[in-house]
């Protein structure tokens, strides 16, 4: 399926790096569309190996107004305007001029403002299709900061719906958003459920050890934290790692190790970080009274046995130093955190080695599923959630993870699951077959296949006969 040019341009108004759904789109309409893919976004974090590697996507990078930043916050409206007035600027340069001509802008929203304006003149001009995929709604991100009832948000939604509704088709991400944009918005889009590429799945033991091999340095104690990680490391024997030990060839478990809890985040509002931190608190806490109280407990060795975790947060954003200053003041026993930012071939192997992964996401718009949830499903991962409207179409409670409210329910999640760990969590082993299931049951290139694909050909088709 190719259009009378044979190319599709993909905008990402935001680091490539970090927006890998529009990186899984790339490789679709290059492998399964045979486009010629030219993809126009920020720099920042390094692309998956797949995207960089593939002779036909090519990737044009803008460079960020980052002297913005320099602006002080009494300016903040003019510092918006400012700040849109350069992106469509430089959106208009690349789309209408570094870019050859395509017959397909596919369009990751939000940011809504300028992107949706930019590239919407720029498929009139070049005459070409422009498909937006809506993965939230803009202006609640916009709201989060300056309030539902601020003009600039009541100004931002009307140019997201105007513009939004003069796109020659959508995706989405959820049911629930589809009704809202048909509802609500005059917007007919086409579910697209993210669905992990085959890249995610169980890591091997042999993997496993090389990952943590590479990662120990940062597992190493940071500036002002000396935690039982710390300690564990100091006595380390050569060859092996805090999960696994190696004799000659052969790599095991540790029996004794502790359980590996992964939690992604953007380090933003819409995610309370603030929430597992105080899980593992109380964790932390009955832990210790439980092990007091234990050599009196008429209860075996291995039913009262509770393991360390360890909480390996990955991601970016402004919030990460306020919260890694809040971790060292924490000083718990049997709860260590470690933040990271991992490559990108890397960040699959973890979400593979690990036992829980945890998912703070709320969402801005209640509307859109956290990607992170997919991949770790696709790594056979069972996850704890935070509860919100549409997240049972990602999450079936008690199947292939659970949900919570608060931080007394984590809490109590992690107690119930990690309650005889290594070798007897029947509770957690339950959920991670869950997992494994809704893992294994759609892949991102079928799902494409299926939703997307017939959407392109159907929006590209009338343009190869110069039917507009």
């Amino acid at each position: 399926m190719r259009g009378k040019r044979g190319r599709a341009c993909v905008v990402v108004l935001g680091d490539l790096g970090r927006s890998p759904r529009m990186q899984y789109h790339a490789l679709s309409l290059a492998r399964q569309a045979s486009f010629q893919v030219d993809i126009v976004a920020y720099g920042g974090s390094i692309p998956h190996e797949a995207v960089l590697k593939h002779p036909s996507i090519h990737i044009h990078t803008m460079a960020q107004p980052r002297f913005i930043q320099l602006f002080p916050k009494i300016l903040y409206p003019v510092t918006l305007l400012l700040k849109a007035f350069i992106q469509f600027t430089m959106l208009l340069w690349f789309l209408f001029v570094k870019v050859p001509a395509p017959d397909l802008f596919l369009v990751q929203n939000p940011p809504s403002v300028p992107t949706l304006v930019a590239v919407k003149w720029a498929s009139s001009w070049r005459r070409a299709a422009f498909v937006v995929d809506w993965h939230n709604f803009g202006y609640t991100l916009l709201a989060l900061s300056l309030g539902r009832n601020n003009v600039f948000v009541s100004v931002y939604r009307w140019i997201e719906m105007h513009y939004g509704k003069m796109a020659t088709g959508s995706l989405c991400v959820t049911k629930a958003m589809q009704h809202e944009l048909e509802q609500n918005w005059g917007v007919r889009a086409k579910v697209l459920y993210d669905q992990p590429p085959e890249f995610f799945r169980p890591a091997l033991l042999e993997e496993r050890h090389e990952l943590f091999c590479r990662v120990k340095k940062d597992l190493c104690h940071p500036s002002g934290v000396y935690d039982f990680i710390s300690r564990e490391l100091e006595n380390q024997q050569l060859g092996g790692t805090l999960f696994t030990t190696k004799t000659n060839t052969d790599i095991l478990l540790k029996q004794n190790r502790p359980a590996l809890v992964v939690s992604s985040t953007s380090w933003t509002p819409d995610e309370n970080f603030g929430i597992l931190l105080e899980a593992a608190v109380m964790y932390d806490r009955r832990v210790a009274a439980r092990s007091k109280g234990s050599d009196t407990a008429e209860v075996s060795e291995e039913q009262d046995l509770y393991p360390n975790l360890l909480f390996i947060i990955t991601g970016k954003g402004p919030e990460k130093e306020m919260y890694e200053e809040k971790i060292k003041r924490l000083n718990l026993k049997h709860v260590a955190f470690r933040t990271m930012w991992l490559a990108a071939e890397d960040y699959p192997l973890l979400l593979g080695s690990a036992d829980l992964g945890v998912c703070l996401h709320t969402s801005s718009s209640g509307l859109d599923l956290p990607m992170k949830v997919v991949d770790m499903f696709g790594c056979g991962l069972p996850v704890c959630s935070v509860s919100y409207s549409c997240i049972q179409e990602l999450v079936k409670d008690g199947q292939n993870g659970l949900l919570f409210s608060s931080s007394s329910e984590l809490a109590d999640q992690l107690l119930v699951l990690f309650k005889g760990f290594p070798g007897n969590c029947d509770a957690l082993m339950s959920l991670k077959a869950g997992a494994m299931e809704t893992g294994s049951s759609g892949r991102w290139a079928t799902e494409w296949e299926d939703s997307a694909k017939p959407l392109i050909t159907q929006v590209v088709e009338p343009l190869s006969f110069g039917v507009r």
